[in-house]
């Protein structure tokens, strides 16, 4: 092995190691004087050729010492080689690893003795030998403690020396070494170093294995609040709780705080952490690992785990090191006996989140793609994700980013949690398919415009306070059915660039007294941490009117409308509700609405442009579109129904549309919808129902 000694000058990269060699030398000098000790209070005993195989000889244990030694001990010009190179890792912003680790960890001298004995047998096989003859047991591989304490010139009966071996020692806690097991005698207790430990002062940073599952990639941005962090920092707190609402990122507020204030970051996720069980070596790692890489601790995941392991979060909030925990709860005062400084951490503003994309995708962002995530709250972990997926996407078709891709990314970052209770839309009709009257198409896109420029409004213009602290939009879209209520509502999630989940009524109504309340909370807290528009058709099943009491049932009814009335107040997403008829819902819930559009009939000319629209792409003989426009009164919803169903009657003789089967869908929608079917109002192509029924 390479030692100090071998070496001078030496460079910074090559002092780490070579000064751990060093350390070594000394070691392996007290190993030879504890050998010669223990041999000569050996003298005397008589072989026992019975267990040769399984012990040590004397000649076994020279020839080990000669073959350890590749060096002369470290004399006074080899200490003046190690205090020199030292010196000079100090001065160029590098010390060694063994000293950045005794500062670090606030080790003494004589606990990186400990550590140096505890770690031979991993660096050279020969000591594993020499450690089972000095405990006259060939199985007993690694130092005890006693042996270590032999090593360092400290007795058995040094009170001092067996505390900084204990559990709350600097050594022990902080998981630089393992002293196993507890229930064996202290002095036969073997000392272990773990694996992390020996690959840094090695000089290798890769993650210990033992968290690396839960480590996550901090991604840096000034999420609103990030300055009341700061300042908590610098004024010397030690312990941050972080509360995340709708759209918001915990983690990257710390991380932009810690970089701030000059720290680096450890981000970990605790919401798969161990049980109770195995708290004390998570945290070990934890603090080891935050030490080794001289970084401050963000921990995520804390929500439930109050619940799940109180024990844990217990721990969490007394680490060592500079903590902050993230969640979207309040914090509860009483789960844990420290009290952190508590910042709310608010939505990164859209333009933030283009100004993420952006930067991910460096050149190439296509200059249309402004707009993308301006509709939505995407993360800024999010924001760098979408970014590499629109380049992947970009990449497997040959061709530069697009609008396209970009929205593919966004779009890709909801979570499957709100799916459970919704049907997920990806939306693809535009404005170009919309007809609809002008005034609700004004009304529609001012309910986008309201998406898009609420962080000015509500945060740089400081009417969050006078909207009663809502950062969400609302909308009720009202009228009978097939006028374009559900279109609308996708035509305006896919100008937002997100995605469209309709709320499946069966899954949120329940006969059980309450079960409807807890159903919707999942709902719209599913819905705040996704970046997409809710839809709830026929919405006055749910949000109807209160009645006057006169059984139980009025009561709790009453009671689900009003809860709604208040979880409305404060949801943070898009939601818009439809109904066919508006007068059916709450007027408390009308005051909640920010915009209302009526949708009405569509006229002749809007008939003629739905047909014309729907047909666009069947092949079709020559069509008396005006005809089926003037002559029959159908709404968009309907009129689609009876396209589809000339196409496939269209389909069965292999032809294309004609108005034979226009009018016998005509028809067959008109028996649906229990309407009568009248020769005189088929007029002249009444022929063509032939001997339909």
């Amino acid at each position: 092995m390479t030692t100090l000694t071998d070496l001078s000058p030496l460079t910074p990269a090559d002092a780490s190691v070579a000064h751990l060699a060093a350390r070594l030398e000394v070691l392996e000098t007290r190993v030879a004087d504890l050998v010669a000790h223990r041999r000569a209070q050996r003298a005397g005993r008589p072989p026992d050729h019975r267990f040769r195989g399984v012990y040590l000889s004397d000649d076994d244990v020279d020839a080990l010492l000669s073959g350890l030694r590749t060096a002369p001990a470290v004399d006074e010009a080899g200490w003046a080689v190690v205090e020199r190179a030292v010196s000079d890792a100090a001065a160029l912003g590098e010390p060694t690893r063994l000293h950045r680790l005794q500062q670090t960890f606030a080790l003494t001298d004589f606990d990186v003795e400990v550590l140096i004995a505890a770690l031979a047998p991993d660096l050279d096989v020969r000591f594993e030998s020499l450690y089972g003859y000095l405990h006259d047991d060939v199985t007993r591989r690694r130092p005890s403690s006693g042996l270590a304490l032999d090593l360092a010139g400290r007795t058995a009966t040094d009170g001092w020396a067996r505390t900084r071996l204990a559990p709350d020692s600097p050594l022990v806690a902080n998981g630089l070494l393992e002293v196993t097991p507890a229930d064996k005698p202290f002095l036969g207790r073997a000392l272990r170093v773990p694996d992390r430990v020996c690959c840094y002062l090695l000089g290798t940073d890769s993650t210990d294995p033992a968290i690396e599952p839960f480590v996550t990639t901090p991604v840096p941005a000034p999420v609103p609040g990030a300055h009341d962090a700061v300042q908590a920092l610098r004024a010397g707190s030690r312990l941050l709780y972080v509360r995340e609402t709708g759209g918001s990122s915990g983690t990257s507020l710390a991380c932009w705080a810690y970089t701030a204030t000059g720290m680096g970051t450890l981000e970990v996720d605790v919401r798969n952490a161990p049980g109770e069980l195995g708290v004390d070596a998570f945290v070990a790692a934890l603090v080891r690992e935050a030490g080794l890489c001289d970084a401050a601790m963000t921990i995520h995941g804390v929500d439930d785990l109050g619940r799940r392991s109180p024990l844990l979060l217990q721990r969490l909030t007394e680490l060592p090191t500079v903590t902050t925990l993230v969640g979207t709860a309040a914090w509860d005062p009483d789960c844990a006996r420290a009290a952190p400084y508590v910042v709310d951490a608010a939505p990164l503003p859209p333009e933030e989140s283009i100004g993420l994309l952006r930067a991910a995708l460096g050149e190439e962002w296509p200059d249309e793609a402004d707009w993308v995530a301006a509709g939505g709250q995407l993360r800024p972990y999010q924001a760098v994700r979408a970014a590499g997926l629109a380049s992947l996407r970009a990449a497997a078709a040959g061709r530069s980013v697009s609008v396209a891709d970009i929205t593919y990314g966004t779009r890709q970052q909801n979570g499957v949690g709100l799916e459970r209770l919704a049907r997920r839309v990806t939306p693809v009709a535009g404005w170009p398919q919309l007809v609809v009257r002008p005034v609700v198409e004004g009304t529609l896109r001012q309910l986008v415009s309201r998406v898009r420029h609420r962080a000015l409004v509500l945060d740089q213009w400081g009417l969050i306070g006078t909207a009663g602290r809502r950062r969400g939009v609302t909308a009720v879209f009202s009228g009978p059915p097939g006028t374009g209520k559900t279109l609308s509502a996708e035509v305006v999630a896919n100008d937002l660039g997100v995605e469209l989940y309709v709320i499946n009524l069966a899954t949120v109504v329940d006969k059980y007294i309450g079960e409807t309340e807890k159903n919707l909370e999942r709902i719209f807290t599913e819905a705040e941490q996704v970046n997409g528009v809710l839809f709830f058709d026929e919405a006055d099943a749910i949000f109807g009117r209160r009645s006057e009491v006169k059984d139980a049932r009025d009561r709790y009814a009453n009671v689900e409308v009003a809860y709604l009335l208040q979880r409305i107040e404060i949801f943070d997403g898009i939601a818009i509700l439809a109904t066919n008829l508006k007068a059916n819902l709450d007027e408390a819930f009308l005051r909640r609405i920010d915009l209302a559009a009526d949708f009405a009939a569509p006229n002749r000319d809007e008939r003629l442009l739905l047909w014309r629209q729907m047909l666009a792409t069947v092949p079709r003989d020559d069509l008396d579109l005006d005809y089926l426009a003037g002559t029959f009164e159908l709404s968009g919803g309907y009129i689609r129904n009876i396209v589809i169903a000339a196409a496939f009657l269209a389909a069965q003789t292999g032809g294309v549309v004609s108005m034979r089967h226009l009018v016998r869908a005509t028809a067959q929608e008109y028996r649906k919808i229990g309407r009568m079917v009248v020769d005189s109002e088929f007029g002249r192509h009444h022929e063509l129902l032939g001997d339909e029924p």
